[in-house]
């Protein structure tokens, strides 16, 4: 038998177990992938060189980002002979919804993309979120490398493979688990932010110094001007240490196997406003701050977070400029509709809240039984 080069021939003699036999079915996956950091444009596209190689990219920007940074990454993908196609949806989380995400896949399907192509995912938390999504569904899956433009996406969003678009119903309802093959993110590519966004990026880095790393805590106390200021040796540190924190606390528990999430710290309250105020006049990083800062008077109230480190907390949310209480929200928000999305939730999540509360600077415990009455009080104090 002649068979042309480069055929592939399998030899599988599989037996077949007698009848009573129980089949076992097994299927398992772990992704590694490196997260970058550049120090600039050039830097950041040989690191996707690297990983992309000769398949061809999707490129998925917003408007916002493609007017600031998308002539320059198009001119050195065109220097380093990267074949590339791009599409640019509105800025916004108005525009995570099923109907962005359809409108790419068409886009996709219409411009002959294959499945060993790479997206890339080019903006802020909704591009990340929304392209991740939408290259976890096209063709059963497609690789996909996050490059983040804004704080929150670099030290979070980009990061641990949740990917989502919303529902009215609740926050990332549409979702699934699909990693990144690579995260780049180019220091210059963040000197562009306005203030409001640092602040709301700063949220999720506070976050997670709160929950695993009190040197990160205090590298935020210590550096919050230079950080402010955008200054880039400050602003790579922050990156790099809010990255490492992050990674370690997705390696435990990459597909959230365990609901009980110190990572979830200021997201329960946090998603419940997003819902309730329409996706997009609160930030993602203010709501989750003012959740953070619920969950601290909560957990001070039960005596487990003690006074300085609760004034502590606070007084840096404050310093970065976050919300603390529900009247420095960018919009009012009512409390009686909070605690009713925060019972959808409930209903999504087997029927219970878990709330993640701090006991210190580092440390953290989850409960299942935080009543209506706690989480009203916390939201009017």
């Amino acid at each position: 038998m002649n068979l042309p080069e480069g055929t592939h021939v399998t030899h599988d003699a599989i037996p077949l177990p007698e009848p009573h036999h129980t089949i076992r079915a097994r299927a398992q996956r772990r992704a590694e992938y490196a997260v970058a950091l550049a120090d600039s444009v050039e830097e950041a596209v040989k690191h996707l060189r690297t990983v992309v190689a000769d398949q061809r990219i999707a490129l998925v920007t917003d408007d916002t980002v493609a007017a600031l940074h998308a002539e320059e990454l198009q001119a050195e993908l065109h220097r380093q002979d990267m074949d590339f196609t791009l599409a640019s949806i509105p800025p916004g989380e108005e525009s995570k919804t099923m109907r962005t995400a359809g409108s790419l896949l068409d886009w996709l399907a219409d411009s002959r993309m294959r499945r060993r192509d790479v997206l890339v995912a080019f903006g802020g938390g909704v591009v990340i979120d929304t392209a991740g999504w939408v290259a976890s569904a096209y063709m059963r899956g497609m690789p996909y490398v996050n490059l983040p433009t804004t704080l929150l996406a670099a030290v979070d969003a980009a990061l641990g493979g949740k990917v989502a678009v919303d529902h009215p119903t609740a926050k990332n309802l549409i979702g699934a688990f699909h990693q990144p093959t690579a995260v780049v993110a180019a220091v210059p590519w963040l000197s562009t932010l306005p203030a409001r966004h640092v602040r709301a990026g700063l949220a999720e880095a506070v976050k997670k110094g709160v929950i695993a790393s009190p040197a990160l805590f205090e590298l935020i106390e210590r550096h919050l001007p230079d950080i402010q200021d955008l200054e880039p040796t400050t602003l790579r540190r922050l990156v790099h240490g809010a990255a490492t924190v992050k990674c370690a606390l997705i390696d435990r528990d990459p597909y959230e196997e365990d609901l009980r999430r110190p990572l979830n710290f200021g997201h329960t309250i946090g998603h419940a406003v997003e819902t309730v105020t329409g996706y997009g006049p609160v930030l993602h990083g203010e709501a989750v701050a003012f959740g953070m800062a619920c969950a601290a008077r909560i957990s001070h109230a039960r005596s487990w977070l003690d006074y300085a480190s609760h004034t502590r907390f606070l007084t840096l949310l404050k310093r970065a400029g976050l919300p603390c209480e529900r009247t420095q929200l960018p919009v009012p928000v009512d409390s009686e509709a909070v605690i009713t999305a925060l019972d959808k939730i409930r209903l999504i999540r087997d029927g219970r809240l878990r709330f993640v509360l701090p006991l210190g600077i580092g440390t953290t415990a989850i409960s299942d039984d935080v009543t209506d009455d706690e989480i009203r009080q916390a939201l009017t104090s």
